[in-house]
C-alpha cells in the first residue's frame, strides 16, 4: 500500500483523469496486476502503474495497480470507485472520501508500518499480509472492534492505522 505515496497527484478526488491511449505495457505487468483481483473484477479492470498512468483501459469501475517494487513481498492490489478515491486522498494527504470503499489484495502485501500511514521504510522489519480484502472506512475501522496496534496477528481481521482518517480493516481470505 505504500505505493501510493509515490503516485502522482494528477487525480482528483473521485474523478481519475484517464489518457486517450494506454501506456505500453508487459503482459506480465498487467497480469500481475490484474492477479490482485478474483478473475471475475480483474477481466474488465483498469490498470494502472504506479505512477498513475493508464496501462489498461477497463470498464467495470475497478482499478489495479502491479506489484510495488519498493517493497520485499509481492503487493498488488484493485480499487474499487471509492476506494481509489480513498487512496489518492491518503497520497496527498487530504480527507478520504466519506463513503466506504473496497480494496482486494489476492497475492498478499508488505507494509512498511500498521500505525503510521506515510512510512517507507520499516522500524521493526516489514508487516507481512497474505491475501486479503480491505475495508475502507476511518468509521467502519473504529466501530468495528477489531484489534489495531503495531504487530497485527495477519492472520486475523485488524485494523490498519487506527486513530488516522486512513484506518481500514484488513480481513485474511485465507
Amino acid at each position: 500500500m505504500n505505493r501510493f505515496i509515490s503516485i502522482s497527484g494528477a487525480f482528483a478526488l473521485g474523478l481519475i483523469a484517464v489518457p486517450a491511449h494506454p501506456s505500453p505495457a508487459s503482459p506480465a505487468l498487467i497480469a500481475g496486476a490484474l492477479g490482485a483481483a478474483p478473475a471475475a473484477v480483474a477481466r474488465g479492470a483498469t490498470v494502472i502503474s504506479g505512477d498513475g498512468k493508464v496501462l489498461r483501459k477497463g470498464g467495470n469501475g475497478w482499478t489495479c495497480m502491479p506489484d510495488n517494487p519498493a517493497t520485499p513481498g509481492p503487493d498488488p492490489m484493485c480499487f474499487d470507485k471509492v476506494g481509489l478515491a480513498w487512496a489518492m486522498a491518503w497520497m496527498g494527504h487530504k480527507t478520504p472520501p466519506g463513503a466506504t470503499g473496497m480494496a482486494y489484495m489476492l497475492k498478499g502485501g508488505t507494509d512498511a508500518s500498521n500505525l503510521d500511514p506515510f512510512a517507507t521504510k520499516p522500524t521493526r522489519g516489514w508487516i507481512k499480509t497474505g491475501p486479503h480484502v480491505m475495508i475502507l472506512s476511518a468509521d467502519v475501522a473504529r466501530a468495528s472492534g477489531y484489534p489495531a496496534g503495531a504487530n497485527p496477528d495477519t492472520s486475523k481481521p485488524y485494523v490498519m492505522f487506527a486513530g488516522t482518517p486512513y484506518a481500514h480493516i484488513m480481513m485474511p481470505t485465507k
